[in-house]
């Protein structure tokens, strides 16, 4: 097991603030072994409740009856099973007194399960748990995590078949299972086509009309379906910065995997060897680099864009962070250099610093505002 102390201390203190807080992440992320590690430290009493778990299912039988008693810290896995537990949350913590914190854990988006939890406005928070990270592998692993993922089970296997036997189990199971039980009424075959199809996009600008007409359908029918895929957080959709400007600006979302070991099973990519002759390398590492990039300045994807006009200009991460714009490229090259691209976005966007960031472990100025960054040197020092 790797420890995850970053993510552990930041439930603790969420806890601390809120009588519930939401802990959500796609399948095998490593939710449950990472409530389980917060809960060996927790102080007075710790309950498990698994709502996969027929014996805890009959132990939720009534509800009420069940919780009402408990005190400590009381956990309920997959919690997306149960709409109905929200409402009865909301009635146990507003109590007189009440001192019970409930971690809950969903593999959903929390747009997808605050439909069940209006009624704990104001009284919880959500923290989405990502694949690993690495600070949290080692920059000594970085090709392998970028490679193999950072969903656990399939980084930490023993060698690449393994992990590829693991990714390949996964994304069948995921499609079969894990989506109808979301809700998610969509053949496991066309949804595999999609996610396939999304894995080429990967990097790229969406365009919904040409999906839909290699699987068949409407473009609004491509759109609900990849709806689906991000709310099961494993596909993003980065949204394009609009500027009050005098030139025809891209309106398209960009469309990325959020692991990249699973866009590598997608794409039947076996290994590193592999991937380094594959068209997509280039792609897949801009994606892997910019979840590091996000991390390293602790914004959320909330705040994040890209922007870029019809005329080609372009900045891959556009970032708010405070009265600071930042943009971010991600270039897989040794040697990096000024575009037109990044003249114009520094122009145009006004932007305060721009980050080039490549494969290394060196810095060095591009430009008064423009710094050069190894990835290796901004998972270690920071970019700022």
């Amino acid at each position: 097991m790797i420890p995850r102390h970053r993510h552990e201390t930041y439930l603790r203190r969420l806890l601390n603030q809120f009588p519930v807080v939401g802990l959500v992440g796609a399948r095998q992320v490593g939710k449950t072994t990472l409530a389980r590690s917060l809960a060996a430290s927790a102080p007075g009493p710790v309950t498990f409740f698994d709502l996969e778990d027929p014996a805890d299912l009959a132990r939720l039988a009534d509800p009420r009856l069940a919780l009402e008693s408990l005190t400590g810290l009381v956990v309920i896995d997959e919690v997306q099973h149960s709409e109905g537990l929200f409402a009865l949350l909301r009635v146990l913590v507003d109590r007189p007194g009440n001192q019970t914190r409930f971690l809950i854990l969903g593999s959903a988006d929390p747009k997808l399960l605050r439909q069940s939890s209006e009624s704990l406005a104001g009284r919880i928070a959500y923290h989405e748990l990502p694949p690993l990270a690495v600070d949290e592998t080692g920059a000594d692993a970085m090709g392998r995590l970028w490679v193999r993922g950072g969903f656990p089970r399939s980084f930490l296997a023993e060698d690449e078949d393994q992990s590829w036997a693991w990714r390949s189990a996964f994304l069948r199971t995921f499609l079969a299972r894990d989506l109808p039980q979301l809700g998610i009424a969509v053949p496991a075959t066309t949804m595999r086509r999609l996610w396939t199809m999304a894995a080429h996009y990967h990097g790229n600008r969406l365009n919904a009309a040409e999906l839909a007409r290699s699987l068949g359908v409407s473009a609004p029918t491509v759109n609900s379906y990849l709806d689906a895929l991000v709310d099961a957080l494993v596909v993003r959709k980065l949204t394009p910065w609009f500027e009050n400007l005098r030139k025809r600006q891209v309106k398209a979302p960009k469309v990325y995997l959020t692991d990249t070991g699973l866009m590598h099973a997608l794409l039947r990519i076996r290994s590193e060897s592999a991937l380094l002759g594959h068209p997509k390398c280039g792609a897949s590492w801009e994606g892997f680099a910019m979840q590091e990039a996000v991390r390293v300045l602790s914004v959320d994807w909330e705040d994040c864009y890209y922007w870029a006009t019809h005329r080609g200009a372009e900045i891959d991460l556009l970032v708010f962070e405070g009265s600071r714009r930042i943009g971010l490229e991600f270039k897989r090259t040794s040697a990096p250099r000024m575009t037109r691209s990044m003249h114009s976005a520094l122009g145009d966007l006004k932007l305060d610093r721009i980050f080039v960031l490549f494969p290394g472990d060196t810095r060095f100025r591009l430009h008064e505002r423009v710094d050069a960054v190894g990835l290796t040197q901004a998972c270690r020092d920071g970019l700022l």
